[in-house]
């Protein structure tokens, strides 16, 4: 029995979409235990949301002060303190994910695998480089115990209807006081989440201008999508830096994902390589974008975008 570690990221009581893709990746590695670590000052509720995810055997959930808001130097020493009895851990290949799960590689002396694509055996996995050009093969020594990110945009999330078991634990390690929390800054949209919506609308820098832009976010209202932008478009100004997508921006998988006045450069095209339905709109037919889409339509965004909302 491989005992799999997940470690939960969640905010404001939610559970990240992100963790029931993790839930898929463990429960691909054979002979997979899947359990869910939940960190919190309080964390019942995204306990019972991980609980819920079809395929977790087991819920822990260890609650401590300190442990809010989420800092790596915190939680590391935590995380690596329960895997004890764990031949696994994983964590998202997010923001979260990629800050927490190098420090506990390094507390428990494992190297770690990043952005996990796919489960060959149980110590041998699949993961991109190269900005996707390439998959390399990778394996850990038998018997050593596995520390990886997942790459969320590689794997469908798990189903909903489990009934997990929820264990209250609590985690006897000291706890590092060199870090503490200051502020956080981010962006707040009544938009869907970018990194995990189900439709992106992204426009690129054949929209000249931040006004322009604007283009893009009334279309995307409309149907109900996120935002996001090339990183051509992010670095003129247009839209700010947390909706960029690409290989230095974030790696999406939705389930349509339309580029307009995108060319299609090939860091942008690493960031959406895994989306199920592509949409390009762009003047130029031979734009590298219109290779990967599976819809193409040519022409002037600025007549065309206008004219599909018209038929909305």
């Amino acid at each position: 029995m491989n005992q799999v570690l997940v470690v939960a990221e969640h905010s404001g009581g939610k559970l990240n979409l992100a963790i029931a893709k993790c839930v898929s990746c463990a429960a691909a590695v054979p002979d997979a235990e899947v359990v869910v670590l939940v960190l919190a000052a309080d964390g019942s509720a995204v306990a019972a949301q991980a609980a819920a995810i079809t395929g977790v055997k087991r819920v822990l959930l260890a609650e401590h002060p300190a442990s809010e808001p989420a800092l790596a130097a915190v939680l590391a020493p935590q995380v690596a303190k329960l895997a004890a009895d764990a031949s696994h851990v994983f964590g998202p290949s997010t923001t979260f994910g990629k800050d927490l799960m190098p420090r506990v590689a390094a507390l428990l002396d494992a190297q770690q695998i990043s952005d996990v694509m796919a489960v060959e055996t149980a110590n041998r996995f699949r993961r991109p480089c190269y900005a996707g050009n390439a998959i390399a093969t990778v394996e850990v020594d038998a018997g050593c115990r596995v520390v990886a990110t997942v790459r969320v945009a590689s794997w469908q999330a798990a189903g909903s209807g489990g009934s997990a078991p929820i264990e209250r634990i609590s985690v006897d390690t000291p706890l590092p006081t060199h870090t503490r929390f200051v502020s956080v800054s981010a962006g707040r949209s009544d938009r869907p989440d970018l990194q995990t919506a189900a439709r992106v609308v992204s426009g690129g820098r054949a929209l000249g201008s931040a006004d322009n832009f604007a283009l893009i976010q009334r279309f995307a209202d409309r149907i109900g999508a996120a935002v996001g932008a090339s990183r051509a478009a992010v670095d003129a100004g247009y839209a700010p830096n947390e909706l960029q997508v690409g290989q230095t921006g974030k790696i999406i998988a939705p389930e349509l994902y339309i580029a307009v006045g995108i060319s299609g450069a090939i860091q942008h095209l690493t960031g959406i390589k895994d989306a199920r339905t592509i949409v390009a709109i762009n003047k130029d037919p031979e734009a590298p974008i219109f290779e990967v889409a599976d819809l193409g339509l040519v022409g002037d965004l600025f007549k065309l975008v206008p004219e599909i909302e018209s038929q909305l």
